[in-house]
């Protein structure tokens, strides 16, 4: 794969991507991507203009928090962490990814 392909993500998986990235530790927006891209080993690059509206949409359901302050290299940043409705979201979502990756293997014939 070069680095100008790109990977489509099924709807929804970008929301558990993100909930699983702020799992551990309050991230933002940036370090999020960045971290879904280590994580990916370089596979799943989240552009901006996808990344914002699925933090907003996080947020208006309750699912993460934000609250400003200094990134690592002294820049104001909006940090995000996950909410307790949040963490049960990302149960459901892990165990809908499984089921769903589980039948596309069967279909595949790779199980």
């Amino acid at each position: 794969m070069t680095d100008k392909q790109k990977m489509d993500l099924l709807q929804g998986t970008l929301d558990m991507l993100i909930l699983k990235a702020i799992d551990f530790e309050p991230m933002h927006g940036f370090g999020i991507s960045v971290r879904i891209r280590q994580i990916s080993r370089e596979v799943l690059q989240i552009e901006q203009g996808s990344l914002y509206p699925a933090l907003y949409r996080l947020e208006n359901r309750g699912w993460i928090s934000s609250s400003w302050g200094v990134s690592e290299n002294n820049r104001k940043a909006k940090f995000y962490r996950l909410t307790a409705a949040g963490r049960k979201q990302l149960v459901v979502e892990t165990a809908n990814w499984e089921r769903l990756s589980g039948a596309i293997n069967l279909v595949l014939g790779t199980t």
